[in-house]
């Protein structure tokens, strides 16, 4: 188990390139971030999701928002994992970290995030649009095959769309918070250097996108109960994957 407190590393600016199993001591490290304080990091996931579900039951702009506020959701979970390495121990109210320091350029980045997931969802809908609608006219033509063919290659290709589009954005997501809170970068600053990171590490990063899927599958078999246990260790190694590449 990984001791506490952790002594400080200097933010060197630069990525640097990490070997591809890396993210298996990533996801140890994030493993003794939950093991150190189970009660409270229980406590914390059980806050968020109520956060993003009660954001849900806002008709419209619920989604909207909670995009808004995961940046800043973020930080705040990634400063208690700091907390819990420099002091050995954190607290609930760290939740809200990220509205208290660096929180406008968070909520900048919220906003380029949810714009960036809207351009998406936009160009999605008209693949998508395109091919029910062309199935639709060659079923009123009376070929009711060919249409059925035509709007399943739509929502094909429309899902393949979303997921290469997504992709990007996640990467250029994925250190941001942590750059813009504890390092003080700007966000499209934060953006691009998440995004060349990710790309200078796309093995570790493959490896780690492999094995998030598959602690996933196995947290969501009880009742989805191993997300409580999940999120916090996925916590923790985001926070160590950000020290690894840019702190080293």
């Amino acid at each position: 188990m990984t001791p506490f407190p952790l002594s400080p590393v200097a933010f060197s600016g630069e990525p640097r390139v990490v070997p591809p199993d890396a993210p298996f001591q990533w996801l140890r490290q994030g493993w003794a971030v939950f093991a150190a304080d189970p009660g409270q990091w229980l406590a914390m996931s059980v806050l968020l999701l109520v956060v993003f579900f009660a954001l849900q039951i806002v008709p419209l702009i619920g989604s909207l928002v909670a995009v808004l506020l995961l940046p800043a959701l973020l930080a705040g979970l990634l400063h208690a994992v700091q907390r819990l390495g420099d002091e050995g121990r954190f607290e609930l109210a760290d939740f809200l970290a990220g509205f208290q320091r660096n929180s406008g350029p968070l909520v900048m980045l919220g906003l380029l995030l949810m714009a960036g997931w809207a351009l998406i969802l936009l160009v999605v809908a008209v693949v998508a649009g395109g091919g029910v609608a062309g199935g639709v006219l060659a079923g009123i033509a009376g070929q009711p095959g060919m249409g059925m063919g035509i709007g399943m290659a739509g929502f094909f290709i429309a899902f393949v769309l979303k997921l290469l589009l997504g992709i990007p954005l996640l990467l250029a997501t994925w250190f941001a918070p942590a750059l813009i809170y504890f390092n003080g970068m700007a966000p499209l600053a934060a953006l691009q250097a998440s995004f060349a990171a990710s790309l200078k590490n796309w093995l570790a990063m493959i490896v780690f996108a492999l094995l998030a899927l598959v602690l996933a599958f196995f947290a969501a078999l009880p009742l989805g109960l191993g997300f409580f246990v999940l999120i916090p260790v996925l916590i923790g190694a985001l926070h160590a994957s950000h020290k690894d590449i840019f702190l080293g």
